[in-house]
Order: C-alpha cells, then sequence, then structure tokens
C-alpha cells in the first residue's frame, strides 16, 4: 500500500465517504437556504460554483487535509520558484513564468528568465505590427491575408482553441488556418482556396524535428515553391518558425531573424503563452494577446496567494480527486456553452490526461490508486442531443462542468436566452432528478399504470456538477479559465505523486511507427511482428496496389 493510500488524511475520507455516499443534494438545497453563498468564489467578473457537489460542510476541510498531507503548498511554491519539478527531464515547468505581468524575477540555473521572455514578447509585437498594418509584404508586395499555423499537439490545440474562443477580437483582414493532421487531407484542404502571394506559414515545433508538423511544412514549402518558379529567397518572407533549434530552422530557409524563441521549461501543452501564441496574435492583436496573458497571470495570483479553502484552482483539483479516488467517476465532461469554445474539450482533454495519465509516483513504483480522468465533451447545447442522456439516466457517475458567458458578442433575438436558460437547466436538473411521485404526477391517468413508462421517466438525480459564469468571454476571462484548469491538473498531480509534465507514453507507438514506415513500401511479406500487425501490414499493401484512384 502506498503511502498517500494509508495515510490518516486519505483514511478519514474513505470513512466520510461511506457516511455520506448517498447524500441527497436535493435535500441539502432544502435544508440550507445558504449553500449557494457557502460553495461558491469570485475572481474578477468569473464566478465559481460548485454547490452542486456530494459534499457537506465536512467534505472541503477532509480534501484540504490531504492536500496538506502532500504538501501541496511547498510544492506550488517550487514551480513558481523555477525548481526543476519535471524530474524525469530534469527541467523546471515555467509557463507561469510566459505570463508573469508582475516581472518579478524568475530563476532557473541561477539566470532570471524574464528578461528573455520579455525580448521575445517584444518581437512578437513588432512582427505582430507589421503583419497586421501591412508593413509586411509577401514577394509579390501584396499584404497578408492568410495565416497557416503548422505544429501539433500542445503546438496547435491551444492557440486554435484560443483563436476560435476569441473571434470577435480578430481582424477581419486576416484569416488564420490551423494544419495538425499528417493525413495530407489536413493540409491539401486548407491550402486549396490559398494564394502563395499572401499567405504567411508559422511552424511550431519546438525540436524542429516533429515527424508530423515537420513533414507537413515540408509539403506546404513544396506547395509554395511549386508556384514561385522554386525561388527559394521568396521563403524568408512567406514563413516564420517558432522553436529551439536554429540549424535547422536556418536548414530549412527559414531566416532565423524571422525566428521566434522558446525554452526547455515550456512544456508543449502549456506553451500557447509562448511565442508558441504567435498565431494568437496575429489574429487577435499583441494588446488583446497581452490582456491574455494577465488574465492567466490574475489566476496565478490567486493560486499562489488565496487559502486553500476560498482557492478556486485547488478546489477544481480537490473536487476531482474526490469523485475519481472515491466515488470511483472515470470520466469528466467539460461543457461550454459558447460555440467560440468548441475546441475547449479537446485542448484541456491534451492538457489534463498526457499530464496525469500516469502509472509509476514520483519514485518509479507502481501506484495502487487511480489517476488522471478520461475528459471529453463538446460545447452545448449539441452536446444535449447527443450524449446527456447517458449523464442524465446512465449507470455511470460523470462529474460535469459548465461554462458559459452573461453576454454575448452576437444579438440575435432569443439566442442567446435560449443558450443560458439550458446552461442553467441542465446542472439544475442533474443535480434535482425527477422522483417517481413527479412523474406519476405529470402523466395523464390513463398513463399512470404503466410501470415501464414511469420507470423509464425518472431521473436518479444527485448527479455532481462545477459551473463558471462570466461577464463576457474576453481575453483576460478566458487566460483566467485556462490557468485554473492548469492548476487543477497542476493540484491532482501533486495529490497522486505523478509528474503531471512528461509524456513518455506517446513514445513508444512513435518509435514503433518509424520502423513499420519503410515496410510498407517494399514488396517483402512482413513476418517481423506479431500476428495481427503482420496480417494489416500485408493486408494494407495488398488493398493499397489494389486502388488505382489516389490523388496528390
Amino acid at each position: 500500500m502506498s503511502s498517500l493510500t494509508t495515510s490518516k488524511a486519505w483514511i478519514a475520507l474513505q470513512e466520510h465517504y461511506q457516511q455520506i455516499q448517498n447524500y441527497s443534494m436535493r435535500d441539502a438545497f432544502a435544508q440550507d437556504p445558504d449553500r449557494f453563498n457557502k460553495f461558491s468564489l469570485h475572481l474578477n467578473d468569473i464566478l465559481f460554483d460548485y454547490s452542486k457537489n456530494r459534499i457537506t460542510e465536512q467534505t472541503l476541510p477532509l480534501l484540504i487535509g490531504l492536500a496538506r498531507h502532500t504538501d501541496l503548498e511547498t510544492k506550488i511554491q517550487e514551480m513558481f520558484s523555477g525548481v526543476a519539478i519535471n524530474t524525469t527531464e530534469h527541467r523546471a515547468v515555467l509557463h507561469v513564468a510566459l505570463r508573469n505581468r508582475s516581472n518579478r524575477p524568475i530563476f532557473v540555473d541561477g539566470e532570471d528568465v524574464m528578461p528573455e521572455v520579455n525580448r521575445v514578447l517584444a518581437k512578437m509585437r513588432s512582427f505582430c505590427h507589421r503583419v497586421r498594418s501591412g508593413e509586411w509584404k509577401g514577394y509579390t508586395g501584396k499584404t497578408i491575408t492568410d495565416i497557416v499555423n503548422i505544429g501539433i499537439g500542445g503546438s496547435s490545440l491551444g492557440p486554435k482553441m484560443v483563436s476560435a474562443a476569441l473571434a470577435p477580437y480578430s481582424s477581419p483582414n486576416l484569416n488564420v488556418y490551423y494544419v495538425s493532421n499528417i493525413d495530407a487531407a489536413d493540409l491539401i484542404s486548407t491550402l486549396q482556396n490559398l494564394s502563395p502571394e499572401t499567405t504567411l506559414f508559422v511552424i511550431a515545433s519546438k525540436s524542429f524535428g516533429t515527424q508530423e508538423a515537420m513533414v507537413n511544412a515540408k509539403s506546404a514549402q513544396k506547395w509554395f515553391l511549386d508556384r514561385v518558379n522554386n525561388d527559394r529567397t521568396t521563403i524568408a518572407k512567406h514563413f516564420v518558425a517558432i522553436s529551439t533549434n536554429t540549424e535547422l530552422v536556418k536548414e530549412f530557409g527559414i531566416d532565423t531573424d524571422n525566428m521566434f524563441e522558446l525554452w526547455d521549461w515550456v512544456g508543449g501543452r502549456y506553451s500557447l503563452w509562448s511565442a508558441v501564441g504567435l498565431s494568437i496574435a496575429l489574429h487577435i492583436g499583441m494588446d488583446n494577446f497581452e490582456d491574455l496573458l494577465q488574465g492567466a497571470f490574475e489566476a496565478d495570483e490567486h493560486f499562489c496567494n488565496m487559502p486553500f479553502e476560498n482557492n478556486i484552482a485547488v478546489i477544481m483539483g480537490l473536487l476531482g480527486i474526490w469523485y475519481n479516488n472515491f466515488f470511483g467517476a472515470q470520466s469528466y465532461a467539460l461543457l461550454p456553452y459558447d460555440y467560440s469554445m468548441r475546441y475547449f474539450s479537446d485542448y484541456l482533454q491534451q492538457g489534463d490526461m498526457e499530464s496525469n495519465g500516469k502509472s509509476v509516483d514520483m519514485n518509479g513504483k507502481r501506484l495502487d490508486y487511480d489517476t488522471g480522468q478520461i475528459i471529453w465533451g463538446q460545447q452545448g447545447t449539441n452536446g444535449q442531443h447527443a450524449f446527456y442522456q447517458l449523464i442524465h439516466q446512465g449507470t455511470k457517475l460523470i462529474p460535469c462542468d459548465f461554462l458559459a458567458a452573461a453576454n454575448s458578442f452576437n444579438d440575435l433575438p432569443e439566442h442567446n436566452e435560449i443558450l443560458v436558460s439550458n446552461f442553467l437547466a441542465q446542472p439544475e436538473a442533474l443535480m434535482r432528478g425527477k422522483t417517481q411521485e413527479e412523474v406519476l404526477h405529470e402523466l395523464p391517468p390513463e398513463q399512470r399504470n404503466d410501470s415501464v413508462l414511469v420507470a423509464a421517466k425518472v431521473f436518479e438525480g444527485n448527479k455532481p456538477s462545477n459551473c463558471f459564469l462570466y461577464k463576457q468571454l474576453t481575453p483576460k476571462t478566458l487566460g483566467s479559465l485556462l490557468a485554473f484548469y492548469e492548476h487543477k491538473i497542476f493540484v491532482q498531480g501533486v495529490i497522486w505523486n505523478i509528474n503531471s509534465f512528461d509524456q513518455w507514453g506517446v513514445e513508444l507507438g512513435k518509435v514503433l511507427a518509424k520502423v513499420i514506415q519503410p515496410e510498407l513500401s517494399n514488396n517483402d511479406v512482413i513476418k517481423s511482428h506479431d500476428c495481427s500487425t503482420n496480417g494489416l501490414i500485408n493486408a494494407y499493401k495488398k488493398l493499397r496496389k489494389a486502388c488505382p484512384n489516389k490523388t496528390s
């Protein structure tokens, strides 16, 4: 047994769970009209309501006791002060330095990183101004109208999500596209209506060696050169890089003056705050990008300085622990009632599952408790007509986060009221449910003896959720929300005693793919793998030869 599961704090929570596992939230609200005020918090225009959770006034102190047992406060200080908490890669974890708007010194290996952070931000500001103002010209003297960001993982998911979420702040003269998939259809469909004269490619790859990103980048470069008579001198006006690898950037043909640096203490899934966010800044302008950083900084300050019982990110993390490790909930749904947030769950799926999908602790020992949950979801109200049935009446407990803005950027009669009324109604329905007595009362007399119909209309209720309600989805508000979720992931990783900042699990498949790739193009019958993989490779080769209709 691990020291976590045998600790007094863990055992106290197990005992508490036994006492309240059937605790009725519906009864709790009926008995305590002040429950909302007791279990809700604010940061600026953001309201965090966690009153619809299966907790009593004793639960949170017990969860905080677990956080203190794992020395969460010290771990927070270590991350913010540049300690190498990513122990397998011997790196500091300092995405918080990228949005350190106070400019307080943060040291890595004895050197303050803030001057370099500020230098890159200033370089981004200058570049964005030149492109957005039309000063930066393409090879024929035309202004840039289209940005194509090529990257994968954190080099794509974060910027794509933020660009969509903050579209109301975008320039009407500049379109931004994101290519990440190695499937050629992604790149081809993006480029088919673009002109090389007015397109700027942003190649985002820390190492400039990530296979998917660089194959797409080279194909984009070929598309471009094919249309400019193979004049490589034009590349400098149409390709920029975000990387740490100067030599490979230069080899690609990109002018290193157009290379934006990042550092090994910036993890990919936490990198949108860095130069990886260049496409965001081009899309919404540097002032708005810095407002995004400001919002994240204010959430960072809240996380560092607020007592745990009033700390939004800490409470988010602890509630996740409560359901994952004591109620046995295997997944968690993120449900933004905002079309512009349609990539929100995709982004945090990577952020959470790549961070906390671990099965060994910081000492390399196998865990005897569950870690990361399966993160999923989509924007409402689409989800209501897809998977809410399972959340309401299925056999699985699925905690949910609902998010919505009080004010829309779009003003069509009724639309926002209908959207927000559903945002408010779904958590209430999940909490309240519907009893058999209520079903019978609603049915006409001739149907009340239909026991199958009655049973089908009963909702168990008591399904937990959090709600974020904010004034409007501004860059600052979005920055704060994203930082809250980042810190939630960190809190859970600390409590589980895992490294939330490496991702060795993505490596093995990539290594094996490099072995398989040349086998797909030779004429040999493959026998070097297990019989299933051999069979699939050989079947692929036969099917590939049999299909004459290939496009390029």
